[in-house]
């Protein structure tokens, strides 16, 4: 009998320890689930507009993270919002993610970039297709942020492709340029481009629009008025591309574009930058800022590396001819290669 009820306590104490396990075993399952979601980055993207220059930078970021080891979905946690180029969208999208207490905002074009600057001191904010973020009160100076932006500029190289309008309509020598008068990246371009074309004996005529709706007046107005149309990387002008394209074809008026994109809507030829690459080159940072590094020890980066891009549809329209050594360093597209 007392035998039975020593077999019996040795039962119930192992059965004790088995529940006790399990119960241990279930609370540290459930607290790694917890420090997992703990660990996941979340990065808030806010782009002011959508199209394809600006898209792309969007990609290029997304894919420098993936290759270093960072996957939405998986230890990342990426919220995509686009401003559809208005301004208090830009600032709202911005407040949201700083009161979601987002790890990093990535803010693509500068007024999303100011946007977020003025929402946040605290959270890192990575930067990219910002032509002059020292201009555009983010940081302090381009070689040491000093607050708590980094990323990438995409300061077009206006000096090359004023070089390209000269081989390209060397008889031109009145240069227009279409720009958002409330996007202060194109003040700059525009005050660099007046700087540069002198060196070329080029003038600049300039005319303002602050809608879509204002393109076909302002075109109609600088047509007469000038031999070459100069797009610069301003994002209400290239939403508007198409449009833009088909009048100065139609009013035989080549365009040089500030980057790829512009010609892939009809411009003729741009030397710019790769927005993929701008934007892969910004995801690299971002992963150095995840790391522990400090924005407000970096420094704003650019692009080095241009690339030469024809629209041989649009050559023919304009009846040019393409010196050969263009052609053999340059990307064609469309026509008969």
């Amino acid at each position: 009998m007392v035998g039975k009820i020593f077999s019996k306590r040795i039962l119930l104490l192992l059965l004790g320890l088995l529940l006790l396990a399990g119960c241990t075993n279930k609370k540290a399952s459930t607290t790694s689930k917890e420090d997992s979601k703990e660990s996941t980055i979340k990065i808030g993207i806010t782009q002011i507009v959508e199209h394809p220059a600006l898209d792309a930078a969007r990609n290029g970021f997304i894919d420098a993270l993936k290759e270093r080891g960072f996957k939405d979905g998986e230890n990342v946690e990426i919220d995509f919002q686009n401003a559809q180029g208005d301004m208090p969208t830009a600032q709202t999208i911005a407040q949201n993610f700083v009161a979601q207490k987002k790890d990093m905002i990535l803010a693509i074009a500068t007024p999303t970039a100011q946007a977020a600057f003025n929402a946040t001191k605290d959270i890192p904010i990575i930067i990219t297709a910002v032509t002059d973020p020292k201009e555009a009160g983010l940081v302090s100076s381009w070689e040491k942020s000093g607050t708590n932006v980094a990323g990438t500029s995409d300061m077009a190289p206006i000096k090359k492709q004023f070089e390209l309008i000269k081989k390209l309509v060397p008889e031109g020598k009145k240069v227009g340029i279409l720009y958002n008068t409330s996007e202060t990246n194109s003040e700059i371009q525009i005050n660099h481009a007046k700087k540069v074309a002198p060196e070329f004996g080029l003038e600049i005529i300039t005319a303002g629009i602050t809608s879509v709706n204002e393109v076909p007046q302002a075109l109609n107005e600088l047509i007469d008025k000038i031999d070459v149309l100069y797009t610069p990387t301003d994002n209400l002008v290239a939403s508007a591309m198409p449009l833009v394209s088909a009048e100065c074809i139609k009013n035989q008026i080549p365009i040089i574009g500030a980057e790829k994109a512009h010609v892939e809507n009809g411009a003729l030829a741009t030397e710019g930058i790769d927005y993929y690459q701008l934007g892969f080159q910004t995801g690299l940072l971002a992963v150095e800022v995840i790391k522990g590094k400090a924005p407000k020890d970096m420094s704003i980066e650019t692009l080095k590396e241009t690339e030469l891009v024809i629209n041989l549809d649009t050559l023919k329209a304009l009846g040019i001819k393409l010196p050969q050594e263009l052609k053999n360093k340059a990307k064609l597209l469309g026509g008969d290669q």
